[in-house]
């Protein structure tokens, strides 16, 4: 019998402001890097999040990886726990939100190695990320990445719950 794949795990962050002028909100996320994702929008989005090892709290690792995908320290504030959702691919995403500004022309997004074109033996360095905006939640649905956006419905219950929600 084949030993099953240990589960995938990562765990991120999602910043949200009130919007200016508005009584609703917006939320940061991240455009994925690479020439694959480079004209896609619809789900080529996500929270910046990563990958972690069992060992490590999952609050941890959302901080590290925030820092790593942006090149910039967690803001201060309150963490909201936004739980777990499970993406297509198996990988189990757990997330907090946190209320915070943050101007995306500031980011200064982590890079990794990757093979191309694939075969070649030619590696090339890529942005983690390409761009971050602000979106308001109806916005930000539709270009995250499928079972991410559960998250957005989890950030408006806690926020129009009011204070002390979280």
């Amino acid at each position: 019998m084949t030993p099953a794949k240990p589960t995938r795990r990562s765990a991120g962050l999602l910043l949200f402001r009130r919007a200016p002028g508005s009584t609703g909100i917006e939320v940061l996320i991240a455009h994925t890097g690479g020439p694959f994702w480079a004209k896609k929008d619809t789900a080529a989005w996500s929270i910046p999040k990563g990958e972690y090892e069992a060992d490590e709290p999952a609050l941890d690792a959302a901080r590290r990886e925030f820092t790593e995908e942006l090149g910039l320290p967690v803001p201060d504030g309150e963490f909201i726990d936004l739980g777990d959702v499970t993406q297509k691919n198996g990988k189990i995403v757990t997330a907090w939100a946190l209320e915070a500004d943050l101007d995306p022309a500031a980011v200064v997004p982590g890079t990794f190695s990757m093979e191309l074109p694939r075969g070649s033996g030619r590696f090339v360095e890529v942005p983690e990320v390409d761009r971050v905006a602000w979106f308001t939640p109806e916005q930000a649905g539709p270009r995250l990445f499928a079972g991410q956006s559960e998250f957005l419905d989890r950030l408006l219950d806690r926020v129009s719950a009011g204070p002390g929600a979280s």
